[in-house]
């Protein structure tokens, strides 16, 4: 009987424990906080050896780059598919829902990348870079939405809705999860100058 090679790690096997590894890391660096978790907890966790895990990631800083770059494909997929080119108010109510609907959620812990830069002081550390990269995508589609409402200085209106964007995000894991929504949507109207639907 012919015996089948095993796969090789970069292979279907690879990927799929990559992929748990990765699993892993989302779950622990969210509810946990990154440096709280280490990578022995997460070698545990997925059940293998430290030599698998290092084959994957030579070190913890590349695993928490590659969990904020899935975090950011993450966010990224979800804003893209609720942004209505053209019509702002209804950009804006789909964030504010979709944000009021994540605080009140168990285990919603505020953003990622807020608590990432938190934990990574170093501007020139590698994580800093992944935060900054995705935060500047996204003051682009603020920038975007603020164009589409007629904001004659959409650089500015696009900081000021990644400011309300933040706090609420904040307020929804210290505050009140469920007036999320409802203030964020008042708040994005005042920003724009449209009044409420």
């Amino acid at each position: 009987m012919e015996q089948k090679a095993p796969q090789a790690e970069g292979g279907r096997s690879g990927r799929a424990t990559r992929a748990r590894i990765l699993q892993a890391a989302d779950e622990l660096f969210y509810a946990e906080g990154i440096r709280a978790t280490s990578a022995d907890r997460i070698i545990a966790e997925v059940g293998i050896t430290k030599v698998t895990f290092y084959r994957h990631f030579p070190s913890k800083g590349e695993l928490v780059v590659a969990y904020l770059t899935r975090q950011a494909a993450a966010e990224r997929g979800w804003i893209t598919g609720i942004r209505r080119t053209g019509d702002a108010t209804a950009s804006l109510d789909a964030l504010a829902a979709g944000i009021g609907a994540a605080s009140c959620s168990p285990g919603f812990r505020g953003c990622a990348f807020i608590n990432a830069a938190a934990e990574f002081s170093d501007p020139g550390d590698p994580v800093r870079a992944a935060v900054e990269e995705h935060r500047s995508w996204m003051l682009g589609e603020f920038a975007a939405i603020a164009h589409d409402a007629g904001a004659t200085d959409a650089a500015s209106v696009a900081r000021q809705l990644m400011l309300l964007r933040d706090g609420a995000m904040v307020n929804g894991y210290l505050g009140e999860p469920e007036s999320v929504a409802g203030a964020l949507t008042t708040a994005f109207h005042a920003v724009i100058g449209a009044p409420a639907r």
